[in-house]
């Protein structure tokens, strides 16, 4: 390939990935903004919110990997030259339906808090956190869809612009709701970060609904067959990501019962990697666009060279975020919190995430690949193993019984990461060989 191709791949792939980037790291910093908040406010309060938001995160990866499927449905039906605007109505139904049974899943699990034994004080902070969260649920649903219906048309910068906005919104609600605002709005705590939350959610998804209305020409469409097919699509990489997001939420429910301070360290550590994590998510994104639309095409050169380039951008970006991560670690804990205890703890783990990230932007590359190819069912058994059979059961071991306690899960991830690559890259490799003769089966005929 001349690098003038190269550099065209790439472009096409930055058009779409730039501004989900951008949106993206918006989303990420919402989520950082809490922490930021949380951790000014007392350990305590950004222990609970971690707690909180690492189960709801659990009961929530179902609806977003569900949603999640829309753009790449939709680029497949663009690809083959088919109507894509008249699924906006079946799309708008779909998310609202997953927020309301999201909602009440995560009503049902409020009880159950108490008797997970939580370090002292946090089971009344978590459960009114998550009280509050439930009703943001369908403000954070309509947002995604919204989001991924125009990602489909390759509408990417206002979507990701509102998202950018949203972080500001979200850091000046946070103060005020959770300090106060003289004598005007008291001081919530808790239930101020939810809260804000819940607002900017809103304010997100409706934001976005109404820039589908003024920009496209919709009209009412019904499909059962769309709906088998976002289910057929979706809820492979929905189980997928919802295995992948237990295996990171749950060092902090199993940790937070030792200590609060350790399910706060998670937390911080959690949100660096994410933010550096949001630039091969986007690309991957890009990638299970241009791929689908390839795939709908049948044109595997374009659909090979997409995949390439693209893991190769992630794996680059990724090194040098590993390169400054392991410069500096001390001052970025020190950017969430003074406490000397936790930045002690958060230190060393950063030098494992360094490692870490390497194999993550390799893994969400070739995720994205096969959403592209429609065939999520591979990323789904690779993240089983990855994850539930190597990361926890690896991690509780190293973490408990030889008491390297937070390190110890963070190793497991480090080599669920490298097992996760290997099977994908083995199984991609024999489906891109399926795909060249399948593609040029069709041309001879």
């Amino acid at each position: 390939m001349r690098v003038r191709d190269f550099k065209q791949y790439a472009k096409d792939l930055l058009y779409i990935a730039l501004p989900i980037i951008m949106g993206n790291l918006g989303f990420i910093m919402i989520g950082a903004g809490d922490v930021w908040v949380a951790a000014k406010h007392s350990t305590q309060t950004l222990a609970a919110i971690s707690i909180a938001n690492a189960i709801i995160s659990c009961i929530l990866t179902v609806c977003i990997g569900l949603v999640g499927s829309v753009s790449p449905v939709l680029s497949n039906l663009r690809g083959q030259h088919k109507s894509a605007k008249k699924y906006f109505y079946p799309t708008l139904r779909f998310a609202m339906t997953l927020a309301a049974i999201t909602s009440f899943l995560i009503l049902l699990t409020i009880p159950l808090i108490d008797k997970m034994n939580f370090a002292d004080g946090l089971a009344p902070m978590i459960k009114q956190y998550m009280f509050v969260t439930v009703f943001s649920t369908f403000g954070a649903t309509l947002h995604m869809a919204m989001k991924e219906f125009l990602q489909a048309f390759e509408i990417v910068f206002v979507p990701n612009l509102v998202t950018v906005f949203s972080v500001f919104l979200n850091i000046l609600l946070n103060i005020i709701f959770v300090f106060g605002a003289g004598n005007i709005i008291p001081s919530m705590g808790v239930i101020g970060l939810a809260i804000a939350s819940l607002i900017t959610r809103y304010f997100m998804g409706l934001v976005l609904l109404i820039y589908c209305y003024s920009k496209m020409k919709l009209r009412n469409y019904n499909e059962k067959g769309y709906y088998k097919t976002l289910i057929k699509v979706g809820l492979p990489i929905s189980l997928a990501v919802m295995v992948e997001f237990v295996a990171f939420n749950g060092i902090a429910i199993f940790m937070g019962r030792m200590s609060g301070v350790y399910a706060a360290a998670q937390n911080i550590i959690c949100t660096l990697t994410t933010v550096s994590f949001m630039i091969p998510f986007a690309i991957s994104n890009a990638i299970g666009v241009k791929v689908g639309f390839a795939n709908g095409e049948e044109n595997f050169v374009d659909l090979k060279r997409y995949s390439y380039i693209g893991t190769l951008m992630s794996v680059i970006f990724m090194a040098c975020s590993a390169a400054v991560f392991g410069s500096i670690p001390k001052y970025l804990v020190e950017f969430f919190t003074n406490d000397t205890e936790l930045i002690n703890i958060c230190i060393p783990i950063i030098y494992i995430l360094c490692i870490f990230q390497l194999f993550d932007g390799i893994q969400i590359s070739l995720a994205g690949i096969f959403k592209g190819i429609k065939k999520t069912n591979y990323v789904l058994l690779a993240n089983f193993v990855a994850y539930w059979l190597v990361s926890l059961p690896l991690g509780y071991y190293l973490a408990f019984v030889k008491n390297l306690k937070l390190a110890g899960f963070w190793i497991g991830l480090v080599s669920s990461a490298c097992v996760l690559c290997t099977i994908l890259g083995t199984l991609l490799f024999r489906e891109f060989k399926l795909l060249k003769a399948k593609f040029c089966d069709k041309l001879v005929r």
